[in-house]
């Protein structure tokens, strides 16, 4: 059987990239994977090359788990690489690679810990369902939405998820921390446009499109977001004002993010709502005023706070702008505290007994939307143990994307405790 860092460097030489030619090559890889194994697997297109891989293990009890991951990534430069991006290189303890960490490593441990307990006639304690999908990386139109509309069967019985973004340990001095998400803010993709005259360049513009759009953008992105602590991340920082000692500032949130370094990662994007302007598109030559000009911007808001963010979003932009949605998701929640929370945290601590596991809000999104349209909550949990000098946050769509051998090794262990193998 190949181990799972071998299992992620095949993943990571199948370019998926969104927008690009597809999923299919890795999905039919996962799928023979599992099939080589016994487990039958379901694969189905959105459209063509767009391929999910779904799976259901029979376990002890028919309630079931889902775990959910994507097998697209985004885009990358090979110029802008050490090695090259889809080379899936195992060198200085790591796997190298589009995806290691975002997150076909995290495919390979799901897919490490069932094809052990297949290979040592092991039964999960509940029935697993296992979902290798299509664009995360983009709206998850040809992925998860189109899996939870158009074979809603396959997940009966789910009431629970796992995915990504969660369980992985952040070191900080002599603190090991685990955050486990039992949440993510809302997504508001938005188009922005600005109309105007047309007229020649060298005239004083009647009414610039451009430049409307401009200052409106410029009021969205220096426009300071007031801090607004929801339940889950309130709980983060009571957590974390009893791991290091001494209180968390609430009134100086932003400040105490700098000084706790790596731990303050874990708040300083999840207290307050936030637009940043991403895309730009007007003009067709240099000495014609346009008619229009175009923006996109990435919008998120906090759990609850939809309204508020779009009301925000309306008075920084002015009449003169509209805007429509290009993606407009909510916020879902997972129960906290609760049971599953706390038995994801004992098997950490089953692995590592200095582990200190947090309750934790996503900065982004996942496909966690999808599966929360129809009753299935996702928590943030994909076990990682790393090394405290690896910037985990800075690997997501970052560049020379890596992830540690042992911890992907330590991650199936957790896997498979958590499913019953072990």
């Amino acid at each position: 059987m190949k181990s799972v860092a071998e299992i992620c460097s095949d993943l990571i030489r199948f370019d998926t990239t969104n927008p690009g030619s597809g999923e299919r090559p890795a999905a039919e890889y996962v799928a023979t994977l599992l099939a080589d194994a016994g487990i039958e697997p379901v694969v189905f297109e959105s459209a063509p090359k767009r391929t999910t891989v779904v799976a259901r293990i029979a376990g002890e009890s028919p309630d079931a788990l889902l775990v959910h991951g994507h097998l697209d990534v985004v885009p990358a430069d090979p110029a802008e690489w050490r090695t090259h991006p889809f080379s899936g290189e195992i060198a200085d303890g790591c796997v190298h690679g589009r995806g290691a960490v975002d997150m076909k490593g995290a495919c390979a441990m799901t897919l490490a810990a069932v094809l052990g307990m297949a290979a040592r006639g092991e039964r999960p304690r509940r029935d697993l369902v296992l979902a290798f999908l299509a664009d995360e990386e983009a709206t998850g139109d040809y992925g998860s939405r189109y899996a939870v509309t158009e074979h809603r069967g396959l997940f009966d019985g789910v009431t629970e998820a796992i995915s990504e973004s969660g369980g992985f340990s952040v070191t900080s001095g002599e603190h090991r921390v685990y955050p486990i998400g039992v949440g993510e803010r809302g997504t508001a993709w938005m188009k922005l446009t600005a109309r105007g005259v047309a007229g020649h360049g060298s005239r004083p513009a009647v009414d610039n499109p451009v430049a409307t759009l401009a200052h409106a953008l410029s009021r969205l992105a220096s426009y300071e977001w007031p801090v607004r602590l929801t339940p889950s991340v309130a709980a983060l920082l009571e957590s974390l004002s009893r791991i290091i000692g001494r209180p968390v500032d609430l009134d100086r949130l932003d400040e105490e993010a700098e000084r706790l370094g790596a731990l303050g990662g874990l708040f300083r994007s999840q207290i307050r709502n936030s637009a940043n302007p991403t895309m730009l598109n007007a003009g067709y030559k240099v000495n014609v005023v346009p008619s229009t000009a175009e923006a996109h911007v990435d919008g998120r808001y906090m759990p609850g706070l939809q309204e508020e963010f779009l009301e925000t979003v309306d008075r920084l932009l002015g009449p003169k702008v509209t805007r429509e949605f290009v993606n407009l998701e909510e916020a879902p929640a997972a129960p906290y505290p609760s049971a599953f929370f706390d038995e994801l945290a004992g098997t950490l601590a089953a692995e590592d007994p200095g582990a200190r596991p947090v309750p934790y809000v996503l900065a982004g999104g996942t496909d966690a939307k999808s599966f929360n349209r129809i009753g299935i909550t996702t928590y943030g949990f994909t076990p990682l143990m790393l090394r405290p000098d690896l910037d985990y946050f800075g690997m997501f769509h970052g560049k020379d994307e890596r992830v540690p051998v042992e911890g992907l090794e330590f991650g199936t262990r957790v896997l498979t405790r958590l499913v019953g193998g072990a």
